[in-house]
């Protein structure tokens, strides 16, 4: 059996999409036929008995559209900061409240859960939102996951939810990971400026040279991960025990072909590591 062959029989999965995933380019509105899309194809893969978690962004560009303020007003602002935390907790209200609705539409209930570092490195927190996961999980909730921008600051922050979205797989024990953003998957360089880059379908090990591959940006104005954070998701990821796959979330319809174990996307082959210490692993991140 090959590698995609097993992705039709994983019990749990994590599912993170992007926050330029979500919107319009042009407006920077919510776009809520793929929003749709997406909601649609958790709800089915929940009605197969499987778990699903959702890792959403857009909760800061949400809130900045809703108070008509620009990314550079923002950040030109003399409390950026705070404004940027304002934005972040009117947009994730809104951004759960689209959620709510859409689920509820597919006779299906979704959950929010904010984290920051802490949630993770303090073993309490980390034991709560464990059991957290599992309670919602056993009653058929879809838990939402975000960074809780509205207070993290510099020293507790993931910085990104690709990481988060591995860090959230590792800790409730999932076998996949899927990470929707801009591109089809991993290259052998940048294919926005290199057209000879070459497309790489399939990752058994995660060696330097594949790691050397990551970018320290993003096609995306609106996002903040690059296919960096996203290598850095699959060490977490497949050392947790997951597979982890990277594809495109044009068409949200996607997710169903990637749990058919269709030839999409990478994917990368969990290689679960018995000393990979979670709590170790994100006290010690740094960015």
């Amino acid at each position: 059996m090959s590698l995609r062959d097993t992705i039709k029989d994983k019990k749990r999965i994590v599912i993170k999409v992007g926050s330029s995933s979500l919107q319009h380019k042009e407006t920077g509105g919510l776009d809520y036929t793929k929003l749709d899309v997406l909601v649609r194809e958790i709800c089915n893969i929940s009605n197969q008995g499987k778990d699903v978690v959702l890792v959403s962004s857009g909760a800061i560009a949400v809130g900045r559209r809703v108070m008509h303020i620009s990314k550079e007003e923002q950040n030109a602002a003399d409390n950026s900061v705070a404004v940027k935390q304002a934005c972040a907790a009117i947009g994730q209200a809104r951004l759960m409240m689209t959620y709510q609705k859409i689920f509820s539409e597919y006779n299906h209930t979704a959950a929010q859960i904010l984290m920051t570092k802490n949630t993770i490195v303090d073993p309490l927190n980390r034991f709560n939102a464990h059991n957290t996961f599992s309670e919602l999980l056993n009653m058929g909730v879809v838990p939402i996951v975000n960074e809780n921008d509205t207070v993290a600051t510099y020293e507790i922050k993931f910085g990104d939810n690709d990481t988060l979205s591995a860090i959230v797989a590792a800790l409730i024990d999932a076998d996949l990971l899927i990470l929707l953003s801009d591109i089809d998957g991993l290259y052998s360089d940048d294919p926005h400026t290199n057209k000879d880059a070459k497309f790489i379908s399939e990752v058994e090990e995660l060696t330097d040279d594949i790691m050397n591959m990551g970018k320290k940006s993003t096609g995306s104005k609106v996002g903040t991960g690059g296919m960096t954070t996203k290598l850095q998701a699959a060490h977490i990821a497949t050392k947790a025990g997951a597979d982890m796959i990277i594809a495109n979330a044009d068409d949200m319809r996607i997710i169903h072909r990637i749990m058919d174990g269709r030839d999409i996307g990478t994917i990368f082959q969990a290689s679960k590591d018995e000393n990979f210490y979670l709590a170790d692993y994100v006290a010690e991140m740094e960015y």
